[in-house]
């Protein structure tokens, strides 16, 4: 079994050490260590930290392998520093069934450069009406544990507390896309100063903060998990708050882009800015920081959403709603939490990799960077900065709002179980 000896890491930002990996698992962590016949990377103060989990990815296939692919999307995966993602059940076919979500379970397991866990759908179609085959979904072999419809929300309060109520009995967590449709029928940006000037139709911050409240509470009725998906306003902070300080069982997520970007950028009439839930105030933006820094936001998600070309190159109106954003997520993080000291690396790697193991159930990830632990790791150059090029994307598609902007950090390794998926900043 192969040997790899990481020299003078800085293991989650603290002094540097060597990490030994021997097969797949940690075998030491220390000063001065030495094994024959190891490959030795010279870390040179990099931040080593345990390889992230992102609990909301599109991977597209099956139906739009044009957007995407299982196996482009783990590779984007890897180059950013992931070694596990949690694939949404948007597809085409819907991931409803124990048999989509058992292929697509396939696929990740062949692509070999990241570990992916099939979300299912709530309901039968992401149609709303009907509660899927939960139950079969999670005793198949992709052993599913999240399901959400997102992309759209669970609106009938019926089927979500069924769908609570369901879950509970293998600990399992729905995730909610919080968004009342009737309240943003034609939406396509925040409604606010900025939509009201442009003359496109505004989604409002209630139409989140309604049905995260409503759910909440059905949570706690229930006695059952559910996860916020990309929370994106203040008033949804709040809400999270107050129902963690209530001891009800909710996790929330946040995404780099919300914690960088603003709705003034729709003023360019980009549709790369186009997104659901859409880009928000600077005041949201603050708030979401604040929330991810005290906990009350669980996680960082990327809502990694692919389009092709076509689908973004055109009228703002007729654009796709979507970023990819599994390339540029830890620099986005860095950016917006760790340089502006609102987070350590030890609360990076929190926030980025062991809660979103914890509330996925992610066997083997998410775990302490130290002996007898899995060798699923990530090395980052903290010390890095640069233009963001979607050119060099390992990823499908493009849409990435960053193009050309200026940001810290790169992730030059990935490791898998101790297999090195990433090596110099370019997949093996």
């Amino acid at each position: 079994m192969s040997k790899t000896l990481i020299r003078g890491a800085k293991v989650l930002g603290g002094e540097p050490q060597d990490v030994l990996i021997d097969g797949t698992t940690i075998a030491e962590v220390g000063s001065g260590l030495s094994a024959e016949g190891a490959e030795v990377v010279e870390a040179d103060g990099k931040v080593l930290l345990p390889g992230l989990v992102d609990l909301h990815t599109h991977l597209r296939e099956p139906g739009r392998e044009d957007s995407e692919t299982v196996l482009t999307g783990t590779r984007a995966a890897a180059s950013g520093g992931y070694t596990n993602v949690f694939a949404m059940a948007n597809t085409f076919p819907v991931a409803d069934t124990a048999g989509v979500v058992e292929q697509v379970w396939r696929l990740g397991q062949e692509s070999g450069y990241c570990d992916v866990q099939p979300i299912g759908a709530v309901t039968v179609g992401l149609e709303g009406a009907k509660l899927a085959e939960l139950g079969a979904m999670h005793e198949s072999a992709a052993g599913v544990t999240v399901f959400s419809d997102d992309g759209k929300c669970v609106h009938d309060a019926v089927i979500m507390r069924r769908a609570l109520e369901y879950v509970k009995a293998f600990n399992g967590v729905v995730a909610q896309h919080a968004q009342e449709p009737r309240l943003t029928e034609g939406a396509q940006m925040n409604e606010g100063v900025v939509s009201a000037e442009l003359g496109l139709g505004g989604w409002p911050a209630v139409a989140e903060e309604s049905i995260i409240a409503r759910d909440v509470l059905l949570a706690e009725h229930v006695g059952s998990r559910v996860h916020i998906c990309h929370l994106s306003t203040a008033g949804s902070v709040e809400i999270v708050r107050w129902a963690k300080s209530r001891g009800i069982d909710v996790t929330a997520e946040v995404t780099p882009h919300h914690l960088l970007l603003t709705d003034e950028l729709v003023r360019s009439y980009n549709p790369v800015y186009k997104v659901n839930p859409p880009l928000r105030t600077e005041r949201d933006v603050l708030a979401l920081r604040e929330a991810l820094a005290d906990g009350t936001i669980d996680i960082v998600a990327t809502d990694h959403a692919p389009h092709p070309h076509e689908d973004k190159d055109c009228e703002w109106a007729a654009a796709a709603m979507g970023m990819v954003g599994l390339e540029t997520a830890l620099s986005v993080v860095q950016e917006t939490m760790v340089d502006t000291g609102l987070l350590d690396w030890a609360g990076v790697a929190d926030r980025m990799s062991v809660k979103p193991a914890q509330i996925g159930q992610a066997t083997g990830h998410g775990r302490p960077v130290s002996a007898g632990e899995p060798a699923n790791l990530t090395l980052v150059d903290a010390a890095y900065r640069g233009q963001v090029d979607p050119a060099g994307f390992a990823s499908r598609s493009r849409n990435t709002p960053y193009e050309g902007r200026e940001l810290p950090g790169r992730v030059t390794h990935t490791w898998l179980r101790g297999k090195a998926t990433l090596v110099d900043g370019k997949l093996t």
